[in-house]
């Protein structure tokens, strides 16, 4: 193992909840309390609940990752990404599935009071979200090795994110907010191929088999694109069909924040991808909210 230098307990833990994804959870809350804040139904407790719980779900999966990734062979001294706290050896894996738990079981908590607000489609999502969340890299058919980790960020980080954060607010969902959450769900989708592109001989060793072990980096590359290309076109279409205003076309501003990691994806490998999968993330977050703020006019 090419252990890094050591750190303390703290700085481990907060290394293992992977700080730089949490965009991820956060772009979802701020896109569905936009579109609720549009139809007059925005509601501070509810909207903050569903970031708080959305974010320790995507924590606990970060560390359910982390742990399982580690035990099947995924995350070894070979591994291109950046350290994970299981591998380095910063903390016991029974420590962070551990902590997995208890973001999961934090989750629950808040989940009751959203079930309080919005009723019982909310113990739906929930149970469902914890469930996916463990079983992207966990159990007997872990979705990430099977080639469905693709499918499991569009649906939880874009129609369910999204979706669910409006439905806590306005008790129902709208057929704009399902198409809100379609560029959301696709950059999402984009720093997993990234990351697949990056780690396709290694998890390949490993019998991972995502997308990009399937097909090849190629399909990555081509994924990549694709879920930018999609991700520009949604706010196009949306503005032309009259569904919104054109200052939701606000989010092309970002689209600058494409060029360089198109560029590191279609001439580097390895390591230098990591800063594909950086410079996407910031691509995600100021997209993400530009467009929240055209659609709350």
């Amino acid at each position: 193992m090419n252990a890094l230098a050591p750190v303390s307990t703290t700085e481990a833990w907060f290394l293992a909840t992977r700080p730089r994804t949490l965009v991820a959870g956060f772009v979802p809350v701020a896109v569905g309390s936009a579109l609720a804040f549009r139809d007059h139904v925005f509601a501070v407790g509810p909207a903050l609940a569903a970031l708080i719980g959305a974010l320790l779900i995507q924590i606990g999966t970060n560390l359910v990752n982390d742990y399982f990734d580690f035990k099947r062979g995924a995350d070894t001294g070979d591994r291109l990404g950046p350290p994970r706290a299981t591998q380095q050896g910063w903390l016991t894996p029974s420590a962070v599935i551990r902590g997995a738990f208890v973001c999961f079981g934090l989750a629950f908590t808040v989940g009751l009071y959203l079930v309080a607000v919005a009723g019982w489609p909310l113990v739906v999502i929930g149970l469902c979200s914890l469930l996916a969340g463990y079983a992207y890299t966990g159990g007997p058919f872990p979705l990430a090795y099977n080639g469905l980790g693709d499918v499991f960020v569009l649906v939880f980080f874009g129609f369910v994110a999204v979706g669910g954060t409006y439905l806590v607010q306005a008790h129902t969902v709208t057929p704009l907010t399902m198409l809100a959450a379609v560029p959301v769900g696709l950059l999402g989708v984009a720093l997993l191929a990234v990351n697949n592109t990056r780690d396709q001989k290694t998890d390949a060793a490993a019998g991972k088999k995502t997308l990009v072990v399937r097909f090849g980096v190629g399909f990555g590359k081509a994924e990549y694109v694709a879920c930018l290309g999609l991700s520009a076109l949604v706010p196009l279409g949306l503005w032309l069909s009259g569904a919104t205003g054109p200052l939701v076309m606000l989010s092309w501003a970002a689209l600058p924040l494409a060029i360089p990691p198109l560029r590191v994806l279609f001439t580097q490998t390895g390591t230098a991808l990591n800063a594909a999968l950086a410079a996407t993330a910031r691509l995600q977050l100021i997209f993400g909210l530009l467009f929240a703020v055209g659609l709350s006019q």
